[in-house]
């Protein structure tokens, strides 16, 4: 019989370790982009931009929040059977915790006439769509081309939710639905 030699537990543990602490600064940096991306909240000159609260980010990341929560859990069975330091299973929840954390902080969100910016990053009218049922409590768009990997939840306050709703759907329809919500929008002011 053959003998199948596994790699070091703490080497391995040790890897994971980098590739979580990599995504964590990384989501960290988008997160931190935002503020610069999105100086001002409210109508602007050509577009609108918000802000989400807490319990608008858990209604938008209660999937992932759950997987974490899983994420955390299930390293604890397996570091005694294989060998693992307990350490690298305790860095591993501190990573994750924070990386939940930076989940529910309140973000900001604007919609130009070319772009969704949210999370820091931004998205091109042209690569995203509305799904066709909405959410009551947030904002749903989808990735074109993305299938089950598509949706793109938005977060936004109840009160902002049709105005912000208004403005998604004239920037993806464009044109003179786009020119008439900026004329709405310059007569309020």
């Amino acid at each position: 019989m053959v003998e199948v030699s596994l790699p070091n537990p703490n080497l391995i543990g040790g890897i994971a370790i980098l590739i979580l602490a990599g995504i964590v600064i990384w989501d960290a940096f988008w997160l931190t982009k935002q503020r610069t991306d999105v100086p001002k909240i409210g109508e602007l000159s050509a577009g609108f931009a918000w802000t989400s609260e807490g319990s608008n980010e858990v209604i938008r990341q209660w999937g992932n929040l759950f997987s974490m929560a899983v994420m955390m859990a299930l390293p604890w069975g397996f570091v005694e059977i294989s060998g693992t330091s307990y350490i690298w299973a305790l860095i591993w929840d501190v990573l994750l915790s924070l990386h939940l954390i930076s989940l529910l902080i309140p973000k900001r969100y604007a919609v130009s006439r070319t772009h969704l910016f949210a999370d820091g990053q931004r998205y091109s009218w042209e690569r995203l769509k509305l799904a066709k049922k909405q959410p009551k409590r947030r904002i749903m768009l989808l990735r074109k081309g993305w299938g089950v990997f598509g949706p793109l939840p938005v977060g936004v306050k109840q009160k902002e939710r049709e105005t912000a709703l208004e403005w998604i759907k004239a920037a993806i329809e464009q044109g003179e639905k786009w020119d008439e919500r900026v004329c709405i929008s310059n007569q309020e002011e």
